[in-house]
């Protein structure tokens, strides 16, 4: 056996900051496609090995811990991040899935530890001045950084990007999120608890990453504000080089959870959100003579989309140095700031 194939076999080890939905409990649901949390998907990644389990809070800690073993794992926990950094443990993957008050400073900590590879929850911070600290220090320290900006690592949103050449110039891109969630009122920023950050990091993001393009300088419009001044609908408007029509619309009084991105080109469509992707080509019309309509493409999609258990394989490729990081961090920071230039305007 050659060097090569020896060092694909290497295992990772990894840490998890934050026990909570995302690190863990969303793995659990039975609804979602699994895996849906950094637990199930280090547990179903043989590269992985996850050593270290770390939370304040002791009882999501210990039913953490229950059920590692319960599956055969014994990894060490910590009841606080200082307590784990202490012990020595230098583990090859560090990810930080705690609430965004707190990415800073865990990523921070993390960073210092120096691993070969952090993986951060969205957003990256509450704001782009604790951004660039992250940045900063991951630049200092030579420690990469990816974001878990999870629709990129996904087969269906994969499938979009790669057929968007065949759609011709794109005339129009509409990207919209609905939820129950606030979407701003200045006194959740010191906690991040509204949705044009905690999941319009979501839509800008994969908005930019299908396009290859970055938007800023946003025209905010269709503002609606309920009876205690706090943020529930709003549209924000972009151009670009490349697409003269972007709108992000994010709804936070609705009845239903809904996430989607429609996008026309002069030769097809893309409609795709979650639990749908239909793709159409120019074809003869059915219906009329000398006329051309969008006809369905038949695209095979798998059963699962992938979208954490890719993100974790990426982690993988990248430090077995056959990949580049599908979600870097200057991506995410770049979403954030389009972000705060339409929380500006409001």
């Amino acid at each position: 056996m050659d060097i090569l194939s020896i060092f694909s076999k290497k295992k990772y080890t990894a840490a998890l900051v934050g026990l909570g939905r995302i690190g863990f409990s969303l793995g659990l649901d039975e609804k979602r496609e699994q895996p849906a949390s950094h637990t199930m998907s280090f547990l179903d990644n043989k590269r992985i090995e996850l050593s270290f389990g770390i939370d304040t809070d002791v009882q999501k800690a210990d039913e953490w811990k229950k059920f590692m073993c319960a599956h055969k794992q014994e990894p060490s926990v910590f009841y606080s991040s200082k307590e784990f950094y202490e012990s020595g443990a230098q583990p090859d993957i560090i990810t930080v899935a705690v609430n965004e008050k707190s990415h800073l400073e865990e990523c921070l900590l993390a960073i210092k530890a120096k691993p070969k590879l952090v993986i951060l929850e969205k957003p990256v911070a509450l704001n782009t001045i604790e951004a660039e600290k992250i940045r900063a220090a991951a630049e200092e320290n030579g420690v990469p950084v990816m974001v878990n900006h999870e629709r990129r690592f996904a087969a269906d949103y994969q499938a979009a990007k790669s057929f968007i050449k065949n759609i011709g110039e794109i005339q129009s891109v509409r990207a919209e999120f609905c939820s129950g969630l606030r979407v701003y009122a200045k006194q959740f920023e010191e906690d991040g608890s509204y949705s044009l950050i905690h999941d319009g990091t979501h839509l800008v993001d994969i908005v930019s990453f299908l396009l290859d393009e970055e938007l800023s300088s946003p025209v905010v419009t269709g503002v609606f504000r309920d009876a205690d001044g706090i943020v529930r609908n709003l549209s924000a408007h972009f151009s670009t080089a490349k697409v003269s029509e972007i709108s992000v619309n994010i709804s936070g009084r609705s009845k239903f959870f809904a996430f989607g991105v429609d996008i026309l080109g002069t030769e097809g469509r893309i409609v795709i959100g979650n639990g749908y992707a239909k793709f159409y080509e120019t074809a003869d019309s059915t219906l009329y003579t000398g006329f051309s309509s969008l006809s369905s493409k038949k695209v095979r999609f798998p059963k699962k989309t992938g979208y954490f258990s890719n993100m974790i394989q990426n982690a993988v490729d990248f430090l077995d140095g056959k990949a580049v990081l599908y979600s870097p961090l200057d991506s995410a920071i770049s979403d954030l700031r389009t972000l705060e230039e339409i929380k500006e305007k409001l």
